[in-house]
Parts: C-alpha cells; structure tokens; sequence
C-alpha cells in the first residue's frame, strides 16, 4: 500500500500528524494571557505535559522548534537520581558517609547501626535538610 493512501485514511479518520507521530485530531489548543500581560500559556486538552528525558532525539533542535512553536511548556527531566525526591539528597548523603566503609557481619548488625543513625539525629538535622529544599 502506498504511504500516501494510508494518510489520506487516516486524514479521513479523523487522524492528523504531529511531531512524527499520528494523533486523533480531536486535540483542541486554548490560549489565556493574564491580566498582568504575561506571556500566553498554551493548554493543550486530552495532552499531558511534555516532560522531555534529556535523550539526544527530545533535544534536536527540530524537536525544540516544533514544541516552540506549539507554545508548549517543556519539563526536563532532573539529571541524576530523578527517581529521588528533593527531601532524600540531604538524608541520604549523611547516610552515606556515615555507613561508608563500614562492613556488617549481620542484618540484625546492620538494623541497629541504622537505628543509631536515626537515633542521633536531632530536630536540627532534620531542620536543616528542609531549609535546603528551595536551594537544591
């Protein structure tokens, strides 16, 4: 079958191609600009955010030309660990370096050097590791 017998289907299904990829073209783009004259927001139904992972085809420069000119908002994904939360870097550095090197000849050994760990820990550590938040 030729390629051009298949758009012309799909066209007439209903179908329209984006970006490489065949979308039902029910997708509707609304527009809204604040009162305060900031630049429009485009909002795309039945879509979900774009969050781009970094990967050499989501960055091309096509890519980023055509996501421009459809006004969408583009999420990176965070390099390294974007699998933990903001909250986890401080707790999990300090448990790091305290478990460093060490070697436990149990589960039970391990168990209690971690209930020291938390043990030892006061508010302020805590504290601290929230009040970093906005910084990270």
């Amino acid at each position: 079958i030729a390629q051009k017998t298949v758009w012309n289907h799909l066209n007439k299904t209903g179908y329209k191609k984006k970006l490489d990829v065949w979308v039902y073209d029910n997708v509707k783009r609304k527009r809204s600009r604040s009162n305060r004259g900031e630049p429009a927001q485009t909002v795309v139904e039945g879509f979900a955010v774009c969050l781009v992972d970094n990967a050499r085809p989501h960055t091309s420069i096509v890519t980023r030309q055509k996501l421009r000119e459809l006004d969408w908002e583009i999420l990176m994904h965070p390099p390294y660990s974007p699998d933990l939360a903001p909250s986890d870097y401080h707790l999990f550095l300090s448990m790091a370096n305290d478990f460093a090197g060490k070697k436990f000849a149990s589960r039970e050994a391990c168990e209690n050097r971690l209930s020291q760990f938390f043990a030892n820990r006061d508010e302020g550590f805590y504290e601290t590791g929230i009040m970093e938040l906005p910084s990270k």
